[in-house]
């Protein structure tokens, strides 16, 4: 039985009935169609645009707002209303029509390799943090110890049942089934380690990270392989940015496989390692994962500019990430229109000018050299709006009319 307020419930059911049928209107099929076509490298009416926020969406759904007052209820409300707040704003955020509910999982040890990952020991109000890494000397890493993952059926089930009865019949639930753990490696190695030690051992201690980086393939090679084999992995191509036509070969018994399914990952950890050292102690550990995907999207905030051929031995790549700080010009000369470019803006940039006449310039020359090219345009991390609470929908009007204007 539901012990969520009444009051709760009706608020819920209330957004889950908006949402459900925004997921239907012709307006977000017209979006997704956006997202496929650049996905499959194919010429939309324009590029799709999208932006997503962390720390800064306090300023645009403060929890002052939220009107349920159950915890649990409150999460769920919130990601509603940050949901409708960027549909709102005219630019391409796309959802599926129904409520996802994350599979359950169990493994043999309470942290996926043995060691927690670095514990967060201090932060700020704006997404500053410090962390303790666990990793404190080289005989540490000798402490790695990959784990064995577990579906729970029972557990994801009454997840979902549970999520069913606080929506009712407002939206339809669906269970969602991915790996349980990654493939950003550079990620979690900094997170074990911290960024001075990892570069310092890169250079010195080569072979300690080698095996590190072993174990973190092995890790993650045992959580896809555990996904799969429950026969119900479910599709990751719904959603903004990877929102593309079904991936790869299907089966008659309609169950997905890892290669029906998106990869992703970066190398931000790695910005100031060279593209040799990038390759040996990175790429060459991502690709065995890559590889198990239909379709890879790599990079995020990091300066490619100068492993731009290194980024392209992915056999499966379809996105690349051209961050503010890539060589625009360099990357549309070495990828000739063979992959899809996520043209990436700097949160800064975005958010600090008082005067928009910058960022809508900025969004004109880039949109002018992408022309031609399939391309998506995107701002993310998001930890603040410096005094500008509609800056994100003042850049996304202007990002869709210079999208329009050079499509």
């Amino acid at each position: 039985m539901l012990q969520y307020p009444a009051s709760d419930l009706a608020v819920l059911r209330d957004l889950a009935r908006r949402a459900y049928d925004l997921a239907l209107s012709e307006e977000m099929e017209t979006s997704r169609q956006r997202w496929r076509a650049v996905n499959g490298l194919r010429r939309p009416d324009r590029a799709p645009v999208w932006w997503q926020a962390h720390a800064a969406w306090e300023t645009m759904v403060p929890s002052e707002s939220l009107q349920c007052t159950d915890g649990t209820c409150r999460g769920i409300e919130r990601q509603f209303r940050q949901d409708f707040y960027q549909w709102e704003c005219g630019m391409d955020h796309v959802w599926p029509a129904w409520y996802p509910v994350g599979a359950a999982w169990h493994s043999e040890s309470d942290h996926a390799l043995g060691l927690p990952f670095g514990s967060q020991v201090q932060s700020t109000g704006v997404g500053g943090f410090r962390y303790e890494h666990p990793i404190k000397t080289l005989e540490d890493y000798d402490r790695l110890t990959p784990t064995r993952w577990e579906f729970d059926p029972q557990q994801s089930q009454e997840n979902l049942g549970r999520m069913d009865d606080v929506l009712g019949e407002a939206m339809p639930v669906q269970l969602a089934v991915a790996p349980p753990f990654g493939w950003t490696l550079g990620y979690y190695l900094e997170n074990l380690r911290g960024m001075a030690q990892m570069l310092d051992d890169l250079a010195f201690h080569p072979e300690r990270v080698h095996r590190a980086m072993a174990q973190l393939t092995e890790a993650s090679l045992a959580a896809m392989r555990a996904a799969e084999t429950t026969g119900l992995l479910t599709p990751n191509n719904t959603g903004p940015m990877f929102c593309s036509d079904p991936i790869g070969e299907t089966y008659p018994d309609g169950k997905l496989r890892l290669h029906n399914l998106w990869g992703a990952a970066n190398s931000q950890e790695f910005q100031e390692v060279s593209p040799h050292m990038q390759e040996e102690f990175l790429l060459n550990y991502q690709i065995p994962l890559f590889s198990q995907f239909g379709m890879t999207q790599y990079g995020c905030c990091e300066d490619l500019t100068h492993k731009i051929d290194t980024v392209l031995r992915i056999p499966n790549l379809r996105v690349f990430v051209s961050s503010y700080w890539t060589d625009l010009d360099q990357v549309l000369e070495a990828t000739q229109g063979r992959y899809c470019i996520m043209w990436r803006q700097s949160a800064a940039k975005v958010v600090f000018p008082d005067d928009l006449e910058p960022i809508r310039k900025h969004l004109e020359t880039g949109l002018r050299q992408l022309q031609g090219h399939p391309y998506q345009v995107v701002c993310r991390e998001l930890e603040t709006l410096a005094g500008h609470p509609e800056r994100l929908r003042e850049w996304a009007k202007l990002a869709v009319a210079e999208a329009e204007r050079w499509s």
